[in-house]
């Protein structure tokens, strides 16, 4: 008989994941792995489900982040695969709002190169508001939403109290324009702005947006093997990687698909 087959104690399910025993205790009250049944003399006794329970959030884990693959987990134990879904379904929407967001800003940064340099060198310093509106041809009250909600913070000349825009405001406003042509919602424009500032100017930025963009797909990546790890467990079925190491055994010596386990 199999160490399997008698039962896993909580440090040899530990070593097929690189935790500690601890961990695996706290994966179990957490819900993430299954009910463990007790020797009489108390100790857990884990088998082949708990080990794919514990590859399959760990995988979940790498895409949708430690919170939302335990509550993956909790859920499928607790019987509510829609709740399961549900959850999985809400990290893509996130994740496909991230690259949304990636995209505006990529394009607002292109629109505004790709201006003439006629159009930048009449964008002079200590403009008023109604000049940068005919600038960008939008309406003045325009600009006094996007100051009001934090986007814009033009200097106030101290003799007459008027808006002064400053090269970076207009460059900012025409930014904020452009997103807002596409349809993107004030809240969303913020965080391209703050990127803007913080790097210090577009080449930066659009490097920055570049890298960004990689981690974006490496994550989906993970999302993408989460959610096959996922399948496969909900369906008590075996991943075809873990499948393919019995591909040279002959099927009449392999045991019950429901008695193998991955690994």
């Amino acid at each position: 008989m199999s160490r399997e087959e008698k039962g896993l104690r909580p440090i040899d399910l530990a070593r097929t994941a690189g935790v500690s025993t601890q961990q695996i205790r706290n994966y179990e009250d957490a819900g993430i792995l299954p009910p463990a049944p007790r020797t009489p003399a108390g100790y857990r006794r884990f088998g082949a489900g708990h080990r794919r329970a514990l590859v399959t959030y760990r995988a979940l884990a790498k895409g949708y982040g430690p919170g939302t693959a335990q509550a993956i987990m909790r859920a499928v134990h607790d019987g509510d695969l829609p709740l399961a879904l549900t959850l999985v379904d809400a990290g893509h929407a996130a994740l496909h709002e991230q690259r949304l967001s990636l995209q505006a800003a990529s394009e607002a940064l292109e629109a505004i190169a790709e201006q003439t340099p006629d159009t930048s060198a009449s964008a002079r310093p200590g403009m008023r508001v109604g000049e940068v509106a005919a600038h960008l041809g939008v309406r003045a009250s325009a600009l006094r939403v996007w100051e009001s909600s934090g986007l814009l913070a033009p200097e106030r000349d101290p003799g007459t109290g008027y808006r002064r825009f400053s090269s970076t405001d207009v460059r900012d406003a025409r930014m904020i324009n452009v997103l807002r042509q596409s349809r993107y919602p004030l809240p969303q424009i913020r965080p391209i702005l703050d990127g803007l500032r913080r790097t210090g100017g577009s080449d930066a930025l659009r490097a920055a947006i570049t890298q960004r963009q990689a981690a974006l797909t490496q994550r989906a990546a993970a999302m993408l093997e989460g959610s096959g790890r996922l399948h496969h467990y909900v369906t008590d079925e075996e991943p075809p990687s873990e499948a393919s190491r019995h591909s040279r055994t002959p099927a009449s010596a392999l045991p019950d698909r429901a008695d193998r386990a991955p690994s």
